[in-house]
């Protein structure tokens, strides 16, 4: 059992992460929320604390005697990276042992400026432990979730799975030309969960880059899973890399990000530019990430896309 911090711990995926963590029933819990502490009971071995981030020594002394802090602040709550880097300031000066920065998504950043955040922090860690180790951290990233591939239907408890460019319900993609070949690393929410609760208990040294390699298939044979699934052929819309590299996006129909997080005005101005970040990093091979956690924990078994995907869309119109 040890102590574990969850900044950010209101948040979708950092609340998947935490039932995954109360269900082991092994760890002391503390959420570290901008939001007032909530008035409902929270779960056995779990405390909210409203936390400020601006004040160094306060999360000082909130991080007394905590193991692990398990780190899902957003970009667009921390400009600049005030706040991730005072807690990773905080976390060192508190004596904190491991750090799991706001990664959780891709390997690779190029073409998805909305994670320049992540290359920030990438580097003030990796200028922290320069000289020798000061703090133990890894870069969780596992790729992409399966559960969006079964939008509209949402197949997790907290991740909200808004529509990608291939899409399982109206059977059509949007994909760049010559990228059938290019991987994609699917790992369903459950599993991810589950994976950070046992990286949380194990004994050995972190890796330092965390690929959770989950299946990792091709945009053609996800296609093709779809089509398999959903009974017949998708449309396949094909755009060029020079289009979407000026953020032209000339297909007949654009993925919405319609998160609730977000509102009307900010969907209609990110979708765009978000269909022609991904498609050109998919290209890059940006959501392929290595096997480091799988290899750690080998008697995890993943949940294989095809197998999850069929159980979502059967009997489904």
């Amino acid at each position: 059992m040890v102590k574990v911090a969850i900044s950010g711990g209101t948040g979708n995926v950092a609340q998947e992460v935490l039932d995954a963590l109360v269900a082991t029933g092994k760890h002391e819990i503390i959420i570290l929320s901008r939001k007032d502490v909530p008035s409902d009971a929270l779960p056995q071995g779990v405390t909210q604390i409203k936390a400020n981030y601006e004040d160094l020594e306060g999360l000082v002394q909130v991080l007394q005697g905590v193991h692990t802090v398990l780190c899902f602040i957003t970009a667009q709550s921390d400009p600049g990276n005030v706040s991730q880097k005072n807690l990773i300031d905080a976390a060192v000066k508190a004596g904190v042992k491991r750090y799991a920065p706001s990664e959780w998504a891709t390997s690779s950043l190029d073409y998805l400026p909305w994670y320049d955040n992540k290359r920030e922090i990438r580097s003030y860690l990796e200028n922290l432990n320069k000289d020798k180790q000061v703090l133990e951290y890894s870069l969780f990233q596992p790729g992409l979730f399966t559960n969006y591939f079964a939008a509209p239907h949402q197949t997790a408890k907290h991740v909200f799975a808004f529509l990608l460019q291939i899409d399982f319900e109206n059977r059509r993609a949007i994909i760049l030309e010559g990228s059938d070949g290019d991987p994609i690393n699917l790992v369903t929410a459950e599993d991810f969960a589950n994976i950070v609760a046992l990286a949380v208990e194990y004994e050995g040294v972190w890796p330092l880059v965390g690929g959770i390699k989950g299946d990792e298939v091709t945009v053609g044979q996800l296609i093709a899973i779809g089509e398999k699934i959903r009974g017949g052929p998708f449309t396949v819309e094909k755009l060029k890399a020079e289009d979407l590299k000026v953020g032209v996006v000339k297909s007949t129909w654009i993925p919405k990000v319609n998160h609730p997080s977000l509102s009307a005005d900010e969907i209609e101005a990110l979708s765009q530019g978000f269909v022609a970040g991904v498609l050109l990093a998919v290209s890059d091979g940006a959501y392929r990430v290595n096997d480091a956690w799988n290899r750690l924990l080998p008697d995890y078994k993943i949940t294989q896309a095809e197998e999850f995907l069929a159980n979502v869309w059967r009997d489904k119109p």
